[in-house]
């Protein structure tokens, strides 16, 4: 069993070397839980679910949600205290560092070279978890629809998730009923 200090060590690692915020942290995060064997593949996805809905900063939802499930509520502030405290410490630094450098080309051209690779990080995550979470063709369409009205039509995930919600309900209602049907 992992210990509070190993939880706040990792998650503090993972604050510390992350660029992009908490989707750029999912493939850190998964690489160091899954590898430690605090967290299987097949877990992994259910956190991210579950920290997506939830109200916060993805990366702090992943650090409570993996912390309780590791060592109840203590290692969920750990783990969220780990996932925290070095990225407050570096912008702070970098606050007081780079106060009057903001309008400079040089560093507004460094952040712009930056932003490819955090769109790759977060990219690359989302893709394996649908590699190992989508099995079936309506799944599949389900993603690419959702892809589509939140990425270029702009609807809110709020209804998507409603929606989703009412119509798994649903199913799940009728395929219970059915089953019941055939025991009798």
């Amino acid at each position: 069993m992992a210990s509070y200090w190993q939880i706040f060590l990792v998650f503090a690692k993972i604050g510390a070397f992350t660029l992009g915020g908490g989707v750029a942290m999912i493939p850190l995060i998964q690489n160091e839980i899954v590898r430690r064997g605090w967290l299987s593949e097949d877990d992994f996805p259910d956190i991210i679910a579950l920290s997506q809905i939830a109200p916060g900063l993805l990366a702090v939802n992943i650090s409570i949600f993996t912390g309780y499930k590791l060592r109840g509520t203590k290692g969920s502030i750990a783990a969220t205290v780990g996932s925290v405290l070095p990225s407050f410490l570096i912008i702070l630094l970098i606050a007081m560092a780079f106060t009057g450098y903001q309008d400079n080309p040089v560093v507004i051209r460094i952040f712009k070279g930056i932003r490819p690779a955090v769109v790759a990080l977060i990219a690359v995550p989302m893709l394996q978890m649908a590699k190992r979470s989508i099995r079936k063709w309506w799944a599949y369409a389900l993603a690419a629809a959702v892809l589509v009205l939140v990425g270029f039509l702009n609807v809110s995930p709020v209804y998507i998730i409603i929606v989703v919600l009412v119509i798994s309900f649903t199913v799940a209602k009728y395929k219970d009923s059915k089953h019941r049907e055939e025991l009798k």
